[in-house]
């Protein structure tokens, strides 16, 4: 069976964010900053000074405050990887590998210090004339998971693995499979879950028992309706 290609899937990984390793360092060390003082210790003077670098230097690389804001959101959303490569995953097993590969990376992702402080500060200042922290997460966080996701998905569908007609709605199905109450129940305080690996896999057979498509059925001429209708919404 041939791969798809799967360009989504290219960009995955903090070194694949378009920064450096310099820049990589340099992001994590604001996150750290983020985490232990909350939003008035992120000031430009402070991250330079903890990261070793020139202010003229963070002003450069990532422009103003709501620029660093922005790159450590692209920098944290993409350790949620996509499928691993150029292609898309040739075989069943390998398509649900890499699923719920994705699923494990945003479990982890969404249960750390670095995401719950990110989006308790987003959701304290929603209220605010100005509040911009949670537009970043959304453009910077959000959507660019919800690209590489889906384009794993259609990718699945193109080889026959699931079907479905709607993009958008499949993709909320599934991050609902994969996240439920979790994320909430973490930025109430309570205490995470500790076999995420085991909650990944959970959610992804849930997710096929919905969408997948027996090899039988996804033969020439027989998938279901759906199979080639593009991204809606």
């Amino acid at each position: 069976m041939t791969a798809i290609r799967n360009d989504a899937a290219d960009l995955t990984g903090p070194a694949a964010a378009g920064y450096s390793a310099r820049q990589n360092d340099v992001l994590e060390t604001a996150l750290a900053l983020l985490v232990e003082g909350g939003e008035r210790a992120l000031t430009t003077a402070g991250v330079a000074r903890a990261a070793n670098c020139s202010k003229e230097s963070l002003y450069k690389w990532f422009g103003d405050r709501d620029g660093l804001l922005a790159a450590m959101i692209t920098f944290q959303s993409s350790k949620v990887r996509g499928a691993s490569g150029a292609d898309s995953p040739a075989t069943r097993p390998a398509f649900r590998a890499s699923l719920v590969g994705f699923a494990e990376d945003l479990l982890k992702v969404l249960s750390g210090d670095v995401s719950l402080a990110l989006n308790r500060l987003a959701i304290g200042e929603a209220r605010r004339d100005a509040a911009p922290l949670g537009r970043l997460v959304r453009e910077h966080g959000r959507r660019p998971i919800e690209a590489r996701l889906s384009a794993l998905l259609e990718g699945g569908r193109t080889l026959g693995f699931i079907a479905f007609d709607d993009t958008r709605e499949t993709y909320r199905t599934l991050y609902g499979l994969m996240v439920r109450d979790m994320h909430v129940r973490l930025l109430l305080g309570e205490a995470g879950g500790d076999d995420l690996a085991a909650d990944a896999g959970r959610a992804i057979d849930q997710f096929l028992r919905l969408f997948g498509v027996s090899e039988e059925a996804s033969e020439p001429g027989r998938q279901r309706p759906g199979a080639g209708n593009e991204r809606t919404g």
